[in-house]
């Protein structure tokens, strides 16, 4: 299998390691090679949320951009990059989709297991299951007009998910986030949840 192909989203205080062509694929570090680790370390993880294998042996990094202020400090990856910019086939758009579609998937399997009340954090914080399932289907809602697709409020989450993957398969070129960029933002903001809920769950 080809080597993994990373870009790196650099704040003031974290470190975003996104794997280009896996969208969700995606972790956090203090520094660089933190970053990196934390993303191999969730290789077996993402794998068996996608249900598919993955590059697991060494990574390229083909890019950095800064973000001073921005959102890796705050915990998601905000950055767009050169690579957001290259154009996807008809295949690798569907491939790419598909890996959205089995994010979703895993979602509502970890949600289906995972008990009403979740642990809360050392500083006892943390959104609850349900709460945290509104909050992915409402962020789903608010980055949909990115690629130029309105999802109205109230819409259910099956027909919400149709919608925002056909805005990804019509998205214009003009769209304020660029396909690449949008389909592994969404997808990493599912799985981040999904992970939560499961760690949480423990």
């Amino acid at each position: 299998m080809e080597s993994l192909r990373i870009c790196l989203e650099i704040g003031e205080r974290w470190v975003f390691a996104s794997a280009v062509d896996w969208p969700g694929w995606a972790r956090r570090g203090k520094g660089e090679d933190a970053a990196i680790d934390n993303l191999f370390e969730y290789a077996e993880r993402y794998a068996r949320a996608v249900s598919i294998d993955v590059p697991d042996g060494s990574g390229d990094v083909v890019g950095r951009v800064g973000t001073r202020g921005g959102m890796a400090d705050f915990g998601a990856p905000g950055a767009v990059g050169p690579w957001d910019d290259e154009p996807l086939t008809v295949e690798e758009l569907g491939r790419q989709l598909g890996l959205l579609e089995a994010s979703w998937g895993y979602l509502d399997a970890a949600a289906l297991v995972a008990p009403a009340d979740l642990r809360k954090g050392p500083r006892g914080g943390g959104r609850d299951r349900d709460a945290i399932l509104r909050h992915v289907q409402e962020a789903e809602r608010a980055y949909a007009p990115k690629v130029g697709c309105r999802v109205p409020p109230r819409t259910p989450w099956e027909q919400q998910r149709a919608m925002v993957l056909a805005g990804l398969r019509n998205a214009q070129p003009d769209s304020a986030w660029p396909v690449r960029y949008a389909i592994r933002r969404v997808t990493w903001h599912i799985l981040d949840h999904a992970w939560e809920m499961e760690d949480r769950s423990r």
